[in-house]
């Protein structure tokens, strides 16, 4: 008994403990797989932190490629470019850039960020696709970027200043930014995410789109190139509507507001306002605006087509605060000039003699000393405004332009070059319908104007302008080009216009010498014995060379270019090249003419010193 009980114990003892062994190899695995977890987990972190650690010295290795499409030199879409803003910084709010024929314009939000006096640089980019290389770290990326001078810094209206670029080097994107220059010569590169989004960013072909508008009365003029209307024609308004909004409705295609058009003329439309713009106009001051078209295929409305635009609604007046309580002057000038800064003190001081009170120069991109020019005759109380306009041949819009801005401020403007001098000759007593008997005197132009003023029907005073040559000169006259200058054609040429600015037509179109008037008035063309316009037009050969390139006017061609070469606006003889003909100083001589000189040096010669007073300006010391 004893031996059977302590087996069946043993067998006992071996079944519990069996099933032990079993319990606790059932529990095992699960226990093994939860510290292998951990430890698998704890070496994956370890690994990342080791990873990200290292990528901050090394980031270059995990930076992708530069990738950008390639690009024409005079793109005007939307240019696609893959983080190019970690080429360059863009520390200026550039809202448009418009490709003129010879430089980019980039209009910059006025935020006191620019400075005319400081330096700054064009920064262009290039695609790197044809090269079929990786780039690598800030400096390889940097290889594709390339700088240029700004040209120039200018105030375009109190919203936007004008910065003027170069054309970009070939291969290079015209999409073009800037870059501040510091004085230690290390480069603000800023913020790299400057540019993010440049994607949307596009250069406007000068060639369409609306660049400029102001406010008149109860509608806003709206000033588009690329319109093609017919010259010296008005068009059916009825095609064109006004589109009102804010930010870039470009890349949105959202307006506020639409209007039609109640004229339309060469490169100006105007539409009526809003009816909230126009119950507080002030509001209006830097809200876009543009032009929309809709074409016709046999008499039917075909599409609808909107402007590409830069134009912000902006009037002059509303910040100059017109000329107070003293009324408007009786006779201002309004002239658009390119280089032409060392004409302006002589044409200036001898019209203000003459009885001129207000000057409005529109300065169409010069590039000489035209700025210190004007402020010298500022300090010198002479009245004069110098207005950026910097668009390229629009010299009829520029006029349009004008007339509204001196509107308020002015009864009479007389539009002219500033190689053109009004001269009265001697008057005889059957000449006493407008002048005095006699030489005429001080403030005798503004006399003669005040008295046409008296015939309220009478809105544009027309003056006919003889043309003079190098008479015999090979350099500039020292004296001045009216005491130089004293040989002329026989015949005149044309005439320029002093106008009534409230008597215009509602299109405000012109042709550069006249206006067109509104139904009921007239003009009067004055008899040369009364007055007449000497019009330095030819004058020695490096003065002159300077006009062949440039022409201000819309519908004068340069004169390079191989058509109109017998327009009266060319030189007649010399063609399409800058190349001085033979026996230029003795050109376009038939009859001389002293008159003017002899005036002049008979009425404002310094006694004292015997010098006229455009002599004594101390830019010349």
């Amino acid at each position: 008994m004893d031996s059977s009980d302590q087996r069946r114990k043993r067998k006992r003892l071996l079944r519990t403990s069996a099933a032990s062994q079993t319990s606790y190899l059932l529990v095992l695995p699960s226990h093994l797989f939860s510290v292998r977890s951990l430890l698998l987990c704890f070496t994956f972190f370890t690994f990342l932190y080791l990873l990200s650690y290292t990528a901050k010295i090394h980031s270059s290795v995990f930076r992708p490629v530069l990738v950008v499409s390639s690009l024409s030199l005079l793109s005007s879409s939307s240019d696609s470019v893959q983080h190019f803003d970690e080429l360059i910084s863009l520390p200026f709010k550039i809202e448009d850039r418009v490709l003129l024929p010879d430089h980019i314009l980039l209009l910059v939000k006025n935020n006191g960020t620019v400075k005319r006096n400081q330096e700054l640089d064009c920064v262009y980019w290039r695609s790197i696709v044809s090269e079929g290389r990786n780039i690598d770290g800030l400096e390889a990326r940097q290889s594709l970027v390339a700088k240029l001078n700004v040209l120039s810094v200018d105030e375009n209206d109190e919203f936007r200043l004008i910065v003027r670029c170069p054309l970009p080097p070939v291969n290079y994107s015209a999409v073009v930014n800037l870059q501040r220059r510091w004085r230690n010569g290390i480069e603000n590169l800023g913020d790299e995410n400057g540019l993010r989004g440049i994607s949307n960013q596009s250069v406007h072909k000068w060639e369409r789109v609306a660049y400029t508008a102001t406010l008149d009365g109860d509608t806003a003029v709206v000033f588009v190139k690329g319109l093609n209307l017919r010259q010296q024609r008005e068009s059916d308004p009825r095609q064109f509507s006004c589109h009102f909004g804010l930010g870039n409705w470009e890349a949105d295609g959202k307006f506020l507001l639409t209007t039609k058009a109640v004229t339309a003329a060469q490169e100006v439309v105007r539409c009526l306002l809003p009816r909230s713009i126009k119950r507080a106009p002030e509001k209006a001051q830097g809200i876009s605006v543009t032009i929309g078209v809709t074409t016709h295929v046999r008499s039917r409305a075909h599409e609808h087509v909107v402007f590409p635009s830069v134009a912000k609604i902006f009037s002059p007046k509303s910040i100059e605060g017109g000329v107070g309580g003293r009324g408007k002057y009786e006779l201002c000038v309004c002239t658009m000039v390119w280089n032409q800064g060392s004409a302006l003190r002589e044409w200036i001081m001898y019209h203000a003699w003459l009885g001129v009170e207000r000057w409005f120069i529109y300065d169409n991109n010069s590039d000489d000393n035209i700025k210190q020019v004007i402020g010298e005759l500022e300090r010198e109380n002479y009245n004069v405004t110098r207005h950026v306009w910097p668009w390229v041949k629009t010299q009829e819009a520029g006029f349009s332009h004008c007339a509204l801005r001196a509107k308020d401020e002015c009864n009479w403007v007389s539009f002219m070059d500033v190689d053109e001098f009004f001269y009265f000759p001697y008057s005889t007593p059957r000449h006493q319908t407008f002048r005095e008997v006699g030489y005429a005197g001080q403030n005798s132009l503004r006399t003669l104007v005040a008295n046409v003023s008296s015939s309220p029907r009478i809105a544009e005073i027309r003056t006919t302008c003889h043309s003079f040559g190098p008479s015999g000169l090979s350099k500039q006259p020292p004296q001045g080009v009216m005491a130089g200058y004293t040989c002329r054609l026989q015949s005149p040429e044309r005439h320029k216009s002093i106008i009534r600015p409230m008597a215009l037509d509602a299109t405000l179109l012109n042709v550069v010498h006249h206006f067109h008037l509104r139904n009921g008035f007239k003009y009067l063309n004055l008899p040369q014995s009364t007055a007449v316009i000497n019009h330095y037009k030819y004058q020695v050969w490096d003065v002159f060379k300077a006009k062949f390139y440039r022409r201000v006017a819309t519908y004068v061609a340069d004169w390079q270019e191989n058509h109109n070469e017998g327009s009266r606006d060319r030189a007649p003889g010399l063609g399409t090249e800058a190349i001085e003909p033979p026996n230029w100083p003795q050109q376009f001589c038939e009859v001389w003419d002293t008159g003017l000189r002899d005036f002049v040096l008979a009425n404002l010669v310094d006694t004292s010193n015997g010098l006229l007073p455009w002599e004594t300006s101390s830019l010349d010391q």
